[in-house]
């Protein structure tokens, strides 16, 4: 199974930033081969990392991919495409629409983007 199709049916993954043992779980959008999260501000906390490792769980158990990790510029063309679909897909937004202003000013908007094709099933250690 590919990684989007993995990753699309599950609503959190756990990013584990290179280098660390911490997972930060974080609700996402799966958009055109790329998970997408936002945090920051009222949202999730974001890990700062370039890469990391993303897991997701599946009914066939937990699957695990390396993924590099991008900002997204506000205002560019990707977070004009993306920000909408993350705000539809964002439960119970404290500003209602104004969300997605909120996000640009406090908030950053990060491409978890596969680095590799096959997912693979972590080992307990990593």
């Amino acid at each position: 199974m590919q990684i989007g199709e993995l990753t699309r049916r599950t609503a959190v993954l756990w990013l584990t930033p290179e280098g660390t043992d911490h997972a930060f779980p974080l609700w996402h959008l799966w958009h055109d081969g790329a998970a997408y999260v936002v945090g920051g501000g009222l949202e999730q906390p974001l890990p700062d990392c370039r890469r990391g490792v993303v897991r997701v769980r599946t009914k066939d158990g937990p699957m695990a991919w390396t993924a590099d990790v991008e900002a997204v510029p506000v205002g560019g063309p990707r977070w004009d495409e993306v920000v909408p679909l993350l705000h539809a897909k964002r439960l119970n937004a404290p500003d209602g629409d104004r969300q997605p202003d909120r996000w640009a000013r406090e908030s950053q908007v990060l491409r978890l983007v596969p680095a590799g094709e096959d997912p693979h099933v972590p080992n307990r250690t990593g």
